[in-house]
């Protein structure tokens, strides 16, 4: 597999990164689709670089943008397969990111959409180092049958979810908060009403919270971070 490369953003106060926050796209868009949210967040998180790679595969459900896995086989056993399988090379990535900006794996944050949020819940969770937050909007917790034995880090995880989402339904991320409560990773979720399969700004302030919550700036003021 190629390695992964996509836009990145930041810090905004220039200089080197404090913090690197990786934002995993969903099933057929590209790195391009979560870029737009660095802009904002790096208003209160001015050291971090954030970097919005771009899934291995072209998808196969559509003429544009790419895959993390195949969604054909839809049964959760092949989906946690797919997800296994692109962990390696995300895994790869993550590592080669932060040596490249001299950052140890606790400055890590992961924030996925849908198909991401399935990638940086399976990835993160089995991270030698534990990341400083995980945030998944409209995803789900794929291989839940076999996270007691396969975690590695419990690091705090935010789950946003559209009560109105035709796409990936709500309840998926309600099975995500009991599996992930019952692994002992200590978990916070919203869901939205009326919200369909997307983010809104109570999510993406929600999302900030808890990365600057995560990465030790809670107190501070945003041009402190």
């Amino acid at each position: 597999m190629a390695g992964l490369d996509g836009p990145r953003f930041g810090p905004k106060a220039g200089g080197a990164p404090r913090q690197l926050v990786v934002l995993l796209h969903g099933l057929g868009a590209d790195g391009q689709d979560l870029i737009g949210l660095a802009p904002d967040w790096a208003e209160a998180l001015p050291h971090a670089a954030f970097v919005a790679p771009d899934a291995p595969e072209a998808c196969d459900m559509g003429p544009f943008g790419r895959q993390w896995f195949s969604l054909q086989d839809r049964r959760p056993a092949a989906m946690a397969s797919g997800a296994a399988a692109a962990r390696a090379g995300l895994d790869a990535f993550l590592d080669a990111e932060l040596a490249r900006h001299g950052l140890p794996g606790e400055a890590l944050a992961l924030a996925g959409f849908s198909q991401g949020c399935m990638m940086a819940l399976f990835t993160g969770l089995r991270r030698a180092t534990a990341p400083a937050a995980i945030l998944g909007y409209s995803g789900a917790l794929l291989g839940a049958d076999r996270l007691a034995a396969e975690i590695a880090a419990r690091p705090p995880v935010l789950l946003v979810h559209g009560e109105a989402d035709d796409i990936v339904p709500a309840q998926a991320s309600r099975l995500a908060e009991s599996a992930l409560r019952a692994a002992g990773v200590p978990v916070e979720a919203l869901y939205r009403p009326g919200l369909a399969h997307g983010i809104d700004p109570a999510g993406l302030a929600a999302g900030l919270r808890v990365l600057r919550a995560a990465f030790g700036l809670a107190a501070a003021g945003p041009g402190a971070a």
